[in-house]
């Protein structure tokens, strides 16, 4: 087996055309050994692996692998090498790593059972291939439409290029984020990143449906994200946020949410309820409660803010963040999901020993079959959970 030079593959991958990067990517993979390499993106409904065509070959319909009960399927949702020897050959399938996020599956067969060397080159791979799909994904459509099964409507595709990574993790702490109905999400929306030992995240609702929501929540979304980026409080951002929006629309066009900052190193978490749905405080698999905070008017009205919440985690904690397109759907029978539902959801998803943003993503196809996956509106979850280990001392945000 010869060494893969990832480093010079890096720096040709700079110089190639989009629909280049899959057959540069498997003249990598033969220098581990490996061959007949399939690259597949997962879709906006995270429910299926489609391949990425060969030198940007449209094909019309793409047969795609469900990311459930497939081996393929089985890597992306456990975020694992797997294999399977038959025959003296070895199937290899390993996750698409871009940053903190899985977006993908590489597969490709290897002459007999990989030994320890060669399984962490095939894991390197697949972060190879994550951050060449990620530089070239800047200037080319072909991921992007890789990963639609469907057409998508104007106020998604808005939604969508405002998104962040999905998965965000650090060695404290880690947040997920998913939205629905993924082809035609409107004013749902949310954000987090990463400043030095802080996580801020932000989750919206912006009133009604459709375009205007989606114009809506992005000129709130430009906002949250321009005053974290100058290292506002809370407060100033929300007030500014509030400003905005009020200046711009007259009062007329509001949006709900929440914002919070978690100090990564203390478990320490402040946030701030616009009018929205109150998160639920997730400890040992069980909802303790939902978390307290004087609810100030939505964005958009000229409120005052009431309250800056806090409390501190402890190691393992969760905060599960949501709109109420997700407790509010309706099913067949008219009956609503409600709260009571969801957090049993949430218990059950968080007594599995998966991933969570796997774990969410089972929570919230479990909301959208309730209504015959006809969603009325937007819903969205964003879990933060944080990991630090025990011991860690308190100290305030």
């Amino acid at each position: 087996m010869n060494e893969p030079d990832f480093g010079s593959a890096l720096r040709c991958l700079h110089e190639l055309a989009p629909s280049d990067i899959p057959d540069s990517l498997s003249s990598v993979a033969r220098r581990i050994g490996a061959y007949d390499m399939t690259i597949f993106l997962i879709d906006f409904e995270q429910s299926t692996l489609f391949p990425v065509p060969d030198r940007g070959v449209h094909v019309e319909s793409p047969i795609g692998v469900v990311a459930v009960g497939t081996q393929e399927g089985k890597a992306f949702l456990e975020r694992r090498l797997v294999t399977n020897t038959e025959d003296g050959t070895t199937r290899v399938c390993v996750p698409v790593i871009e940053g903190s996020d899985c977006t993908g599956v590489i597969a490709f067969t290897l002459e007999g059972p990989p030994d320890e060397s060669t399984e962490r080159r095939c894991e390197e791979l697949g972060m190879l291939v994550g951050a060449a799909i990620s530089i070239a994904a800047r200037y080319t459509d072909l991921f992007n439409l890789v990963r639609r099964s469907r057409p998508m409507s104007l106020p998604a595709s808005i939604q969508w290029d405002l998104l962040p990574p999905l998965r965000l993790k650090t060695p404290e702490a880690t947040s997920n984020g998913l939205l629905e109905p993924a082809y035609d999400v409107g004013g749902d929306c949310f954000d987090h990143a990463v400043n030095g030992t802080t996580i801020d995240l932000a989750i919206m609702d912006a009133m009604g449906h459709g375009l205007t929501s989606s114009i809506i929540s992005s000129l709130a979304l430009g906002s949250y994200r321009h005053d974290r980026r100058e290292g506002q409080p809370l407060a100033v951002i929300h007030q500014r946020l509030n400003d905005v929006l009020t200046d711009r629309f007259g009062g007329e066009q509001f949006v709900t949410g929440q914002l919070a900052r978690l100090d990564v190193q203390s478990g320490h978490l402040r946030w701030i309820n616009a009018g929205h749905p109150l998160p639920l405080h997730v400890r040992a698999g069980r909802v303790l409660t939902a978390l307290d905070c004087l609810p100030s008017l939505p964005w958009g009205l000229g409120g005052r803010l009431v309250e800056v919440a806090d409390t501190v985690l402890q190691p393992a904690d969760s905060v599960v963040f949501y709109t109420d397109g997700v407790i509010e759907g309706q099913g067949p029978s008219g009956d609503s999901f409600g709260i009571d539902r969801f957090v049993d959801l949430i218990e059950q998803a968080f007594g599995d020993p998966v991933p969570s943003d796997v774990t969410l993503r089972n929570a919230l196809n479990a909301v959208v079959d309730f209504q015959d996956r006809q969603l009325r509106d937007d819903a969205t979850v964003v879990c933060l959970t944080w990991d630090h280990p025990q011991g860690a001392s308190e100290s305030s945000t």
